[in-house]
């Protein structure tokens, strides 16, 4: 529940009070509607308590996953706000969320697989016909290379057999897929870059696959002055740690 700062309330069992210093004309609504924020409000009201980057990813996308908001009005929200955590953050992240990374885990794939290794940019949220004649969507898809990435972040899959067709159903049709999971994408995106790379080049890519950094996974390993030879198989774990945020005006 969220109440201008000035309110003071007893919340029953079960209620947390979130206290804000925003104040809109929207508040106001008819007669026996019940007072509420908007999706926006709503939203950034989140970012700003967020302690961790993953969890302002996850609040943005996840609005724009389920078409909650648009650019323009989660910015004008962002904007009327005189201290917000992670505004610099945000700058990145709208725009992204905006352009179809729904999920935090398409936004990282974005970020530190493809982006980062200079991979070329993938349709997101293509359109396609399943094999009954209903609509889907593929999260990312390389279509002059007929290249399928799915990004599933369950921790357990509950419809193996439903993956299973539609993968086969891409195959019959001259598409590959390629399917990542959370692991795959934060704590081995340079491995992960590399398979796609590598499936990218077999279909005609010719660009190069570029390291993310001095200690990316795709670049020989170097044993470690006056040590032995690094064990093989050892891959740098990869992507960003959330930080806290910091006021800014």
């Amino acid at each position: 529940m969220s109440i201008v700062a000035s309110r003071r309330v007893a919340p029953p069992t079960g209620v947390t009070i979130h206290r804000t210093t925003s104040q809109h004309p929207g508040w106001r609504f008819a007669r026996g509607i019940p007072p509420h924020t908007f999706a926006e409000e709503t939203v950034i009201d989140l970012v700003h308590t967020a302690t961790d980057l993953d969890d302002v990813i996850g609040y943005v996308t996840g609005a724009f996953g389920r078409n909650l908001t648009s650019e323009e009005r989660l910015r004008q929200e962002a904007s009327a706000r005189s201290r917000l955590c992670w505004r610099a953050d945000l700058d990145e992240i709208i725009p992204r969320a905006a352009g179809g990374a729904h999920s935090v885990l398409e936004y990282r794939y974005d970020r530190d697989v493809e982006q980062a290794h200079g991979l070329p940019s993938a349709g997101r949220q293509v359109w396609f016909v399943k094999p009954d004649g209903s609509r889907g969507r593929r999260d990312r898809y390389y279509e002059k290379y007929r290249l399928i990435i799915e990004l599933d972040g369950r921790r357990y899959h509950l419809d193996e057999g439903r993956d299973q067709r539609r993968d086969n159903h891409a195959i019959a049709a001259g598409d590959a897929t390629l399917r990542y999971g959370w692991d795959d994408v934060t704590r081995h995106a340079c491995a992960s870059a590399a398979q796609v790379h590598a499936v990218l080049a077999r279909r005609g890519y010719s660009g190069p696959l570029l390291p993310c950094s001095a200690t990316c996974g795709i670049l020989p390993q170097q044993p470690p002055a006056g040590r032995g030879p690094t064990r093989p198989g050892t891959v740098p774990s990869q992507g960003r740690m959330g930080r806290p945020g910091s006021y800014s005006g």
